[in-house]
């Protein structure tokens, strides 16, 4: 009986204690919280479960925890259940924002893109005016590129048609991804080439026209030019009839392709004939339509028709066109001064002409943008080296002397922008660009209200045997 009491009494104060440290962790103050970085505009605090991994129990294990399940969960370590915590985000420093891709742009090289005529009777406009790009380009990669970077250039045929116009572009944006356009060649094509160009938000770099659509006031911002402008040519040609030849205005024809191309020359003459006093109305104008280059008999029996002498025809063709008219004109009139804009294309020209004959030939004036090919001129030398080591076997021609020209100055501008270059920085660069002097005989600037870098006009006239000597038009 002893014995049984004192393990009843045992048992009692066991239970006692039990319930006692029971009562004790119930009221036991709760652990303090783990800190937490307070939330700033440099540093995010980023809110996590935090749940430990279950651990397997063991077979000691398993059977303590029967004894165990008889004790609150309330009672077991904090730890052990899944807890909420506040855990602010690594401090590491966060990686360098990565730059957007430019079109056209990579690592290795800036890519651009022509739209021209490679077929057609234009044809040989797009390749020379190609070659000189292509020209510039092997030149300036030969001697390491720009910023490290190569250039290349990827044309597209639009027959110098317009109604091919916008899917040549389309093809360079949206298939070759080009950066920006340059050197396209024709005034009607960039009636249709220009928007386009412009919704992209796409420098238009160099064209091989003069219109005046390329040439607003104040200009486009993504639209540079290079050359002078057909009015100026033509203006300067009426000036050197009248000035220089003492024709008088209205004893002066204009033979033009009927669409914005002849339409900018025939502006510039009327232009030129107003500042002389003379009358705008009697100025005769002789069309033929671009689709049909050698089709000139309207033009042709407009001037026989005309009463007055008409002494001069300022032509604003291409070299087709213009061969078609001289063949057709010159029996009949011997004296007639023939002149033609630059677009004319002067190395196709004169092989046209040499077919004729020399009476053909000799006297036909051809108004420049670059000088003259038989010059001594630092730029003209290097243009002529540049192409021998590029393209051997190319002779020196006009159009592509000013490809050559507009890829150099394209290239300086690319330079000045810097090696994160993009659309933006490429006009800020241009329209910093001043006083530029490439040994060209004239210097090239551009500015925020000045997208044309020339002005200059030279004049050239074409030998019995087919060869250009220059000659002042002042």
């Amino acid at each position: 009986m002893g014995r049984l009491a004192l393990m009843a009494g045992v048992s009692i104060v066991s239970a006692l204690a039990v319930v006692g440290y029971y009562r004790f962790t119930q009221s036991a103050p709760a652990p303090a919280a783990a800190p937490q970085l307070a939330s700033s505009a440099s540093r995010s605090v980023q809110t996590v479960m935090v749940t430990p991994p279950a651990q397997p129990l063991t077979s000691d294990e398993g059977a303590r925890g029967a004894a165990a399940a008889a004790v609150p969960a309330a009672a077991a370590p904090a730890a052990a259940a899944p807890t909420a915590v506040a855990a602010a985000a690594p401090t590491y420093p966060p990686p360098a924002p990565r730059a957007p891709a430019i079109r056209g742009v990579s690592d290795s090289e800036i890519r651009f893109g022509i739209a021209a005529p490679f077929s057609g009777p234009a044809k040989e406009l797009g390749r020379q005016m190609k070659l000189g790009l292509d020209t510039a380009f092997g030149a300036i990669n030969d001697a390491g590129g720009i910023n490290g970077r190569q250039l290349r250039l990827v044309a597209v045929d639009d027959g110098y048609e317009p109604n091919r116009t916008l899917g040549a572009m389309k093809q360079l944006v949206e298939k070759d991804g080009v950066f920006g356009i340059v050197g396209n060649v024709g005034t009607p094509t960039a009636t249709i080439a220009l928007p386009y160009a412009l919704q992209q938000r796409m420098v238009f770099f160099g064209a091989f026209t003069g219109a005046g659509l390329l040439r607003r006031d104040p200009p486009d911002r993504y639209v540079f030019n290079y050359r002078a402008s057909y009015a100026e040519e033509t203006e300067a040609t009426v000036n050197y009839l009248v000035k220089v030849r003492r024709l008088k205005p209205e004893q002066i024809a204009v033979f033009a392709q009927q669409d914005g191309y002849g339409d900018s020359g025939y502006a510039g003459v009327v232009k030129a004939v107003r500042a002389l006093n003379g009358d705008p109305e009697k100025i005769l104008r002789l069309n033929y339509k671009r689709e049909a280059p050698m089709d000139v008999d309207n033009a042709v029996n407009a001037l026989r028709a005309h009463k007055g002498p008409i002494k001069a025809v300022i032509m604003v063709p291409t070299y087709r066109a213009a061969a078609r008219f001289i063949e057709k004109t010159r029996d009949l009139y011997p004296a007639m001064i023939y002149t033609n804009v630059s677009f004319v294309g002067s190395t196709a020209l004169a092989e046209e002409l040499k077919l004729l004959g020399p009476k053909y030939t000799e006297g036909i004036i051809v108004t420049q943008v670059v000088p003259a090919l038989d010059g001594y001129s630092s730029f003209v030398l290097d243009y002529k080296k540049a192409l021998a080591q590029e393209f051997p076997g190319e002779a020196a021609d006009y159009v592509s002397l000013e490809g050559y020209t507009t890829g150099n100055l394209l290239a300086e501008g690319l330079r000045r922008a810097g090696p994160d270059v993009d659309t933006e920085k490429l006009v800020d660069a241009l329209e910093s660009l001043r006083n530029y002097d490439t040994g060209l005989g004239t210097r090239l600037a551009f500015g925020r209200t000045e997208h044309q870098a020339s002005h200059k006009i030279w004049g050239t006239q074409l030998t019995a045997e087919g060869r250009y000597q220059p000659f002042d038009m002042q």
